[in-house]
């Protein structure tokens, strides 16, 4: 038997839509309820989270498959097991993309160029410093909890953000720089060491994510053997961040 957990918020629909095409539709008292069910013998609970809270959730255990998108998964460096890329975000098939935005006015040109003490407001606080250190860049990072890209040039001086089609950027005057990651929504699962005796297998891990790990090759469908395959076995497998 397994738990899911699914995405709350911008990946919601999209997520609700995959489910309904491979007959295994969600259900729930209403969209604000974050307890559901799927009418499938193999899955006993569903719940509904936060995509930037699920990767770590099933680091831990709590949750035995779940959904999420690889930006989370590498802000949080979560160690779960990655069963296939699905080709969808919150309006087309396309990955989303974080990128390093600055004010179309800005002299800089290159990651290089940003002068030391540059505040940068992002969702993505540990990507983002991680990123800047590579580069050498020494800079304020300010955590956001929304509306990021409003909030240059008064309180902060560039942004790292989420896009999906640039265009909230450059409805705010604002322009790339840099892209620090593309990100496909992901189907997980807990790692071999989490406590939870239904586990993925390194056979099964390996088999799921060849058939489904390519963008390219992948459909936007969400098989239903693919749950039996996170499910049905018990063993070892070799997790990814």
């Amino acid at each position: 038997m397994l738990s899911l957990v699914l995405p709350k918020g911008s990946l919601e629909k999209a997520t609700l839509d995959l489910f309904d095409a491979a007959d295994l539709t969600v259900r729930r008292a209403s969209d604000r309820d974050y307890h559901a069910s799927i009418d499938d013998p193999r899955i006993d609970r569903v719940r509904f989270l936060r995509p930037q809270e699920i990767p770590s959730y099933l680091e831990r255990g709590l949750f035995d498959v779940g959904i999420t998108g690889r930006d989370w998964i590498t802000e949080t460096e979560a160690e779960v097991v990655s069963l296939g890329e699905l080709r969808y975000s919150k309006a087309t098939s396309n990955p989303v993309r974080v990128v390093l935005a600055v004010p179309d006015s800005a002299p800089w040109q290159t990651v290089s160029d940003l002068p030391e003490g540059i505040r940068i407001s992002t969702e993505f606080p540990s990507l983002t410093r991680r990123f800047l250190g590579e580069h050498g860049v020494k800079a304020m990072v300010v955590p956001s909890y929304g509306a990021t890209e409003a909030k240059v040039p008064d309180i902060v001086d560039a942004i790292v953000d989420v896009t999906e089609t640039g265009s909230s950027l450059r409805k705010n005057g604002l322009r790339i720089l840099e892209t620090l990651l593309t990100s496909y929504t992901e189907l997980v699962a807990c790692p071999p060491s989490s406590t939870r005796s239904s586990r993925p297998s390194r056979r099964s891990a390996r088999k799921t994510s060849s058939r489904y790990r390519s963008p390219r090759s992948s459909s936007r469908k969400l098989q239903p053997g693919l749950l039996g395959h996170a499910g049905g076995h018990s063993g070892h497998s070799r997790s990814v961040t």
